[in-house]
């Protein structure tokens, strides 16, 4: 068995944290043979509940579970750690707007990606799940200057996972038989599930699902997923939430599968036209905790209008933060 890894999970007694843990423990993520260690971080108020959440992690017995520490303090919480989910965050209420949301959230991702920089382990890498993610994802990565910007990632995984599903349930597939769905852009209603590059049991989506939903409703359907489970439930996604953290940072580290890619917002290089240093959606394959984007996809003027579309919104985003990109 391996050498216990730390990893470090903020926001630790919310929803999606709480349904993370046990995953993380379980040995989801990282493997079987995997230890981990887990630095877990909260606010003040919070700590009483993860004190809870600590005693049910220790009542679990969990084989791989080699050690909890818990913390309120940023610099404590991700000393030493290899990996670190960025989940708590605050939500947004009623009379917040995405603006007024990005702007409360930013201060926030300042202190947390100093504290990654100034005490995480050399190779640590970073998922950001806080909404609006792929913008927290550009301020922590700004902050945390001296950490490499191909280890800030912020998380697209649950839109593709969303998109699989959709694309499964038309044709009649098994969503593990839906493959290549990349998403390009914002964790936001404008992002894009590129179903031209998408294949179901081996077969180019658009060759098995009509062209009218594929641009209609199963577009739809993805960019609102996340108010339909609100408006169902009475809460916002968590369990698939986490769910999609476990798939993003276990893609990362065990390596996709040959001949397939996966989606995670990186700094973008400049590739397919998107501006450098924004944090963007690609479909990239990856490899030893490392990731490539995918060249040569083709776009037709449909894919290539909503890439468009998305990137003028993640252009407007940064332009809310500028102040704290320093």
């Amino acid at each position: 068995m391996s050498a216990p890894i730390r990893v470090a999970v903020t926001g630790a007694a919310g929803n999606i944290g709480y349904a993370l843990l046990f995953r993380l423990a379980a040995g989801d993520c990282y493997g079987k043979n995997q230890p981990i260690i887990l630095q877990l971080l909260e606010i003040p108020t919070g700590m009483k509940a993860l004190e809870g959440v600590v005693m049910e992690l220790q009542d679990s017995a969990f084989p791989l579970l080699h050690g909890i520490e818990i913390s309120d303090d940023p610099n404590v919480a991700f000393k030493g750690v290899n990996q670190a989910f960025l989940v708590g965050s605050r939500p947004r209420t009623k009379d917040m707007n995405r603006a007024d949301l990005i702007t409360a959230n930013g201060p926030i991702f300042v202190g947390q990606g100093q504290a990654i920089a100034n005490n995480a382990a050399s190779d640590v890498r970073v998922l950001v799940v806080g909404n609006p993610c792929n913008t927290n994802a550009l301020i922590a990565m700004h902050a945390g200057k001296s950490v490499p910007k191909d280890r800030w990632h912020a998380m697209t995984r649950l839109d593709e996972n969303r998109a699989k599903a959709q694309l499964a349930k038309k044709t009649g597939a098994l969503p593990g038989e839906v493959t290549n769905v990349g998403i390009w852009g914002n964790h936001s209603d404008t992002m894009f599930p590129d179903f031209n590059n998408a294949k179901v049991k081996g077969q180019p989506v658009p060759s098995v699902a009509d062209r009218a939903w594929l641009e209609g409703e199963f577009l739809k359907t993805v960019a609102t997923r996340g108010k339909a489970i609100i408006e169902a439930r009475g809460a916002s996604s968590a369990a698939s939430a986490a769910s999609a953290a476990v798939d993003h940072m276990s893609s990362l580290w065990n390596g996709t599968p040959a001949g397939e890619f996966t989606s995670m917002a990186v700094c973008s290089n400049g590739a397919y036209g998107v501006p450098e240093g924004l944090i963007f959606s690609f479909p990239v394959t990856a490899k030893g905790g490392n990731w490539q984007i995918v060249e040569g996809l083709a776009q037709d003027d449909f894919a290539k209008a909503k890439i468009a579309n998305t990137i003028k919104e993640l252009e407007s985003e940064r332009e809310t933060v500028k102040d704290l990109l320093k």
